[in-house]
Protein backbone atom coordinates (compact mmCIF):
# COMPACT_ATOMS: atom_id res chain seq x y z
CA UNK A 1 0.00 0.00 0.00
CA UNK A 2 1.23 3.48 -0.67
CA UNK A 3 1.85 6.16 1.93
CA UNK A 4 -0.52 8.60 0.22
CA UNK A 5 -3.54 6.30 0.34
CA UNK A 6 -2.84 4.76 3.81
CA UNK A 7 -2.32 8.37 5.32
CA UNK A 8 -4.99 10.67 5.38
CA UNK A 9 -5.35 14.26 6.04
CA UNK A 10 -7.14 16.02 9.59
CA UNK A 11 -7.31 19.20 10.60
CA UNK A 12 -7.30 19.90 14.45
CA UNK A 13 -9.59 22.73 15.98
CA UNK A 14 -9.88 23.45 19.23
CA UNK A 15 -11.83 25.86 21.92
CA UNK A 16 -10.58 26.79 24.63
CA UNK A 17 -13.58 27.50 27.02
CA UNK A 18 -17.53 27.55 26.07
CA UNK A 19 -18.36 30.21 24.25
CA UNK A 20 -15.86 30.70 21.98
CA UNK A 21 -14.80 30.00 18.65
CA UNK A 22 -13.48 27.31 17.52
CA UNK A 23 -9.85 27.69 16.17
CA UNK A 24 -7.67 25.90 13.37
CA UNK A 25 -4.56 24.72 14.99
CA UNK A 26 -2.82 22.08 12.85
CA UNK A 27 -2.89 19.57 9.91
CA UNK A 28 -1.84 15.94 10.78
CA UNK A 29 -1.25 12.78 8.73
CA UNK A 30 -2.74 9.71 10.05
CA UNK A 31 -3.82 6.31 9.05
CA UNK A 32 -7.81 6.65 10.07
CA UNK A 33 -9.88 8.89 12.06
CA UNK A 34 -8.99 7.52 15.51
CA UNK A 35 -5.33 7.64 15.48
CA UNK A 36 -5.80 11.64 14.20
CA UNK A 37 -7.65 11.80 17.96
CA UNK A 38 -5.19 10.23 19.44
CA UNK A 39 -2.20 11.99 17.87
CA UNK A 40 -4.24 15.52 18.37
CA UNK A 41 -5.14 14.44 22.30
CA UNK A 42 -1.23 13.50 22.81
CA UNK A 43 -0.34 17.01 21.52
CA UNK A 44 -2.74 19.53 23.02
CA UNK A 45 -2.62 17.52 26.28
CA UNK A 46 1.29 18.48 26.91
CA UNK A 47 0.83 22.08 25.80
CA UNK A 48 -2.46 23.61 27.21
CA UNK A 49 -5.79 22.92 28.78
CA UNK A 50 -8.66 23.02 26.43
CA UNK A 51 -12.56 22.23 26.53
CA UNK A 52 -13.12 20.81 23.47
CA UNK A 53 -10.97 19.19 20.02
CA UNK A 54 -12.67 18.53 16.57
CA UNK A 55 -10.59 16.10 14.24
CA UNK A 56 -11.99 16.25 10.80
CA UNK A 57 -11.23 14.80 7.60
CA UNK A 58 -10.05 17.52 5.25
CA UNK A 59 -11.64 15.88 2.32
CA UNK A 60 -14.44 16.13 4.46
CA UNK A 61 -14.48 19.56 4.39
CA UNK A 62 -16.62 22.00 2.14
CA UNK A 63 -14.36 24.42 0.08
CA UNK A 64 -15.49 27.56 -1.62
CA UNK A 65 -15.05 27.31 -5.06
CA UNK A 66 -13.86 29.71 -7.42
CA UNK A 67 -17.36 30.77 -8.93
CA UNK A 68 -18.39 31.55 -5.24
CA UNK A 69 -15.10 33.42 -4.23
CA UNK A 70 -15.92 35.94 -6.94
CA UNK A 71 -18.98 36.74 -5.01
CA UNK A 72 -17.28 37.78 -2.18
CA UNK A 73 -15.23 40.64 -3.98
CA UNK A 74 -16.09 44.10 -2.86
CA UNK A 75 -18.57 45.43 -5.08
CA UNK A 76 -17.44 49.15 -4.36
CA UNK A 77 -14.43 50.91 -2.51
CA UNK A 78 -16.38 52.88 -0.26
CA UNK A 79 -14.31 52.80 3.13
CA UNK A 80 -16.82 54.55 5.57
CA UNK A 81 -18.65 51.10 5.20
CA UNK A 82 -16.07 49.16 7.47
CA UNK A 83 -14.26 50.49 10.82
CA UNK A 84 -11.03 50.47 9.04
CA UNK A 85 -11.97 53.78 6.98
CA UNK A 86 -12.06 55.33 10.42
CA UNK A 87 -8.55 54.91 11.14
CA UNK A 88 -7.71 58.18 10.12
CA UNK A 89 -10.54 59.96 11.73
CA UNK A 90 -8.77 61.10 15.01
CA UNK A 91 -6.43 63.31 13.21
CA UNK A 92 -9.26 64.76 10.89
CA UNK A 93 -10.74 65.84 13.76
CA UNK A 94 -8.46 67.19 15.21
CA UNK A 95 -7.30 69.24 12.30
CA UNK A 96 -11.03 70.44 12.34
CA UNK A 97 -10.72 71.77 15.77
CA UNK A 98 -7.34 73.39 15.42
CA UNK A 99 -9.21 75.60 12.13
CA UNK A 100 -12.28 76.05 14.30
CA UNK A 101 -10.08 78.18 16.94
Amino acid sequence: MSEEKFYEEFEVFSRKKDGLALEHKFSLLAPNREMAFVMAKENFFRREPIKELWVVKRSEIRMMGQEEREGFKKLDNKHYRETKGYTDLPKKWKKFQEKAK
